[in-house]
């Protein structure tokens, strides 16, 4: 099963994103290419899952309290 693929990483630049093993960018593992893989929130700003069909559904909107609006 394939890791859950996290929406907003804290620090998304130390990672490669290129398959599910998520290396740290000095250490990548999976053969993927001489450079590190982008997170799309790098790529596309932090609305990114707006831009297009990812198939991933956005989490629910949250108030500025932190609760889920009713």
């Amino acid at each position: 099963m394939a890791k859950k693929f996290p929406l907003y990483p804290s620090h998304p630049e130390r990672i490669c994103w290129g398959c599910d093993k998520y290396c740290p960018v000095d250490a990548m593992r999976c053969g993927n290419g001489s450079s590190r893989t982008q997170h799309p929130v790098e790529l596309l700003g932090d609305d990114w899952l707006e831009c297009g069909d990812w198939g991933i559904e956005a989490p629910p909107a949250r108030t500025p309290s932190g609760t889920t609006p009713r």
